[in-house]
């Protein structure tokens, strides 16, 4: 069967991967999406499917942080934010889940500023 567009194959792409990848309350998933505007990171428990720790280009404490930054750069700082809310919630260790995305670019921007804030996976 053909695939009919990029959207559909990505959604395909991490319905496979999360068949194997699951956040536990011990270890929490870390999940990126990235639209053509804005980056997200969630960390999520899903035994019990609650959101612990957000952080978007679009948060009201990082929209102006934000401005003038190349995407890359603001995958980072993204990264960073996640790492530091989530040390403050406890939260040290996560398995991380790129969603569909390839280990590229933004998505690897965002998990290396993850691990410079001190998340570990």
């Amino acid at each position: 069967m053909a695939i009919k567009n990029r959207s559909l194959a990505r959604e395909r792409r991490h319905t496979r991967v999360r068949k194997h990848v699951s956040g536990t309350p011990a270890r929490p998933r870390l999940n990126v999406f990235k639209s053509l505007s804005g980056i997200y990171a969630q960390i999520i428990d899903d035994v019990q499917g609650n959101t612990l720790v957000s952080a978007s280009t679009i948060d009201k404490d990082l929209r102006e942080k934000m401005k003038g930054l190349k995407k890359i750069e603001q995958a980072k700082a993204i990264g960073k934010a996640v790492a530091e809310r989530a040390k403050s919630q406890g939260i040290s260790s996560v398995v991380f889940d790129r969603g569909g995305f390839r280990y590229v670019g933004r998505v690897k921007a965002l998990a290396d500023g993850a691990r410079e804030g001190g998340l570990q996976f």
